[in-house]
């Protein structure tokens, strides 16, 4: 009897955590330097509030089809590897094992080992054999667009609430720079919490977002700011 395996790995999270992450940054950042690019040209707070909204919903929706496009094209070419793999499989499956025993070779076995181990694999699961260590497919990593859209889309929507909430409740007051402190804030757990999730450096994922978070609303004031003083 085989003993049980207890290690825990983080590869399984690497789909969803990519999406939710992604989507919850570009929500922090986009929304939070919309509404401090309108405020910087001195917009009445109701049109903040619009405009932070409006980015809200058109991102949201921007994500989940960007997601869901992106991640359909690549579940497109993995099927198509996946079935000209059948029908290579199907056609001359003798090729293929010793394709697959060549990799193995590659990888540091002998050539009898190689063999002996591409020969049980494919009486095992052929295809599944070919997918994992000739075409780099497996179920961790298998495209999964509807998940991505719908996470892409959720995340995003979360990280955009957090910005606009301060503007429809907090003061009038100061709320460039408000906005601007309390997003980086939340961007910084945001890396802490994708970096821990992860298993990575939990200060340079922090810091990682947050750099690029501050410049992206440094950049969007500048032009609110300049803009709003032209017109």
């Amino acid at each position: 009897m085989l003993p049980h395996h207890y290690e825990t790995h983080r590869t399984h999270r690497i789909g969803w955590l990519r999406a939710a992450v992604l989507g919850a940054n570009d929500g922090i950042v986009s929304t939070a330097s919309l509404i401090v690019g309108i405020a910087a040209s001195h917009a009445a707070h109701n049109d903040i509030v619009l405009a932070g909204v409006a980015g809200l919903v058109a991102g949201a929706m921007s994500m989940a089809a960007g997601e869901y496009v992106s991640v359909s094209s690549q579940a497109d070419t993995e099927n198509a590897d996946l079935a000209r793999e059948r029908k290579e499989l199907d056609e001359n499956i003798d090729h293929e094992q010793k394709e697959l025993q060549a990799i193995y070779i590659a990888r540091g076995l002998d050539a009898v080992l190689a063999g002996q181990v591409a020969q049980q694999l494919m009486a095992h699961d052929a295809l599944g054999a070919h997918a994992r260590d000739e075409l780099g497919i497996s179920a961790t990593g298998a495209a999964r667009p509807v998940q991505a859209a719908l996470t892409s889309a959720a995340t995003f929507s979360i990280g955009a609430v957090l910005p606009l909430l301060i503007v429809m409740f907090g003061p009038n007051e100061n709320l460039i720079i408000l906005v601007s402190s309390a997003s980086l804030l939340f961007l910084a757990l945001l890396g802490t919490l994708a970096a821990y999730t992860g298993g990575s450096g939990i200060i340079k994922s922090a810091f990682r977002v947050t750099f690029w978070g501050a410049l992206a609303m440094g950049l969007t004031a500048g032009v609110g700011s300049v803009f709003g003083t032209v017109v």
